[in-house]
């Protein structure tokens, strides 16, 4: 037997609440397993973006915030810095290893890695969940050569991209510009290497 709204419910506030379900469901990509994990992130400000249902939108130069200043351990225990980036094209892709978006979006970043690397763009990855050893098993078995921080005990690097990143819901990618801004941002699998790779050669060719 079909349930009606209850008789005097506001038709407008329905409609409200089935919109506000829809966007939960469009915006988690993939959630992660660690709930105490995704209690420490919080809702970064989205002002000038689109919510996540995949799509990507590119951030006009003069609408830029200001530079994403971060500093975390790589999966090989070096120390990688926003600094060691500067002037430099950043691509940031969000991930752990047990997300199928994310082992689905991996060989597209790779192959976009590849390409534009030769034109002078970085990548680098930005594991949320994971320790080393399954990092870096996942590296391996997809074939992902640009580094990975850890990000899973470190809060300050977490806290680095709040402002941009809803991390409880990965894969997220930002594309930085020269000046450290995010010049463009995916929630949601990158489901199209040349998608991103027009993205990043747009924002090679700015000037700077």
């Amino acid at each position: 037997m079909p349930v009606f709204p209850m008789a005097g419910l506001p038709i407008r506030r329905i409609v409200a609440s089935l919109a506000a379900v829809t966007l939960a469901l469009t915006l988690a990509a993939c959630t992660s397993p660690n709930d105490e994990l995704a209690e420490q992130y919080k809702q970064g400000g989205d002002t000038g973006f689109i919510s996540g249902d995949g799509r990507v939108q590119e951030i006009p130069a003069d609408q830029r915030d200001g530079a994403v200043d971060f500093t975390g351990t790589a999966i090989d225990g070096s120390t990688v810095t926003s600094a060691d980036y500067e002037g430099d094209v950043l691509v940031l892709n969000f991930w752990y290893a047990q997300c199928g978006p994310c082992r689905a979006e991996a060989p597209l970043l790779e192959e976009s890695f590849q390409a534009t690397n030769v034109k002078g763009a970085e990548f680098l990855g930005v594991n949320i969940y994971d320790g080393p050893e399954q990092a870096t098993s996942f590296e391996k078995t997809y074939g992902i050569s640009y580094p990975s921080l850890l990000a899973k005990d470190d809060a300050d690097l977490k806290l680095a991209f709040v402002d941009w990143t809803p991390l409880q819901a990965v894969p997220i990618t930002l594309v930085l510009d020269r000046q450290g801004r995010v010049a463009a941002r995916f929630v949601g699998q990158v489901e199209s290497a040349s998608i991103l790779q027009t993205i990043v050669n747009d924002v090679l060719g700015e000037s700077s």
